[in-house]
């Protein structure tokens, strides 16, 4: 299985690039094992392939990098969990669409372990939370890239980030629908309880999605 790590303060957002290129160079070449990262960033917004510029609302409010991953623009800041997730889909199956539906039903768990139902949307990428009355926000975002079959990118689970900072974008696109976190579901969950309850989850859902 992967090696774990967890950085003990925020990363800036290119050394976490610098970091994933040069782990994913090692992974396709033999010389680095496959890795899950667990971080945070200082309050920053990242743009994917697909943005709109018109989605960033207040482009002067931090810093903002564009990035090779799927998707549109998301907030990334403290009290939201990060995990890149670098895997070598050569032994596991060059599935990219497996790959995403195993990286939402990781997120499905870890967040069960909280009891909260994360749930999938047609249409819309993250995993969403029924607010009831007809309001649904979403607790986590999914951006992933692929080099020689590498995967490197992932996923960000809202923990306790302000809230308010997810205002200056249109968080995916998607501008009909809130954003929430553990913490704003009344939950008094911190990141390491979080990171607990990903480590638990991670090995069923990569072990019996790639044991074919």
């Amino acid at each position: 299985m992967p090696d774990w790590i967890i950085a003990d303060a925020p990363v800036a957002y290119p050394d976490a690039l610098s970091f994933m290129e040069q782990r994913v160079a090692d992974i396709a070449a033999g010389a680095a094992p496959e890795t899950v990262w667990l971080l945070e960033h200082p309050p920053l917004y990242t743009a994917g392939t697909s943005a709109h510029r018109e989605d960033l609302l207040t482009p002067d409010r931090f810093p903002v990098f564009d990035t090779g991953r799927g998707g549109q623009y998301t907030y990334h800041g403290p009290g939201q969990r990060v995990a890149y997730v670098m895997l070598d889909l050569n032994r596991r199956g060059r599935d990219l669409r497996r790959y995403i539906a195993s990286l939402e039903q990781w997120i499905i768990d870890t967040l069960a372990a909280f009891n909260v139902k994360g749930e999938r949307r047609a249409g819309r990428v993250g995993i969403w939370v029924d607010r009831g009355h007809g309001r649904e926000d979403k607790i986590a975002a999914i951006g992933v890239r692929v080099r020689h079959w590498i995967t490197f990118h992932g996923i960000a689970i809202n923990v306790d980030p302000v809230l308010e900072h997810f205002s200056g974008i249109v968080p995916c696109g998607i501008s009909e629908h809130g954003v929430t976190s553990l913490v704003d579901l009344g939950l008094p969950v911190t990141l390491a309880d979080l990171d607990v309850a990903l480590k638990q989850s991670f090995d069923g859902v990569f072990s019996d999605a790639y044991s074919s």
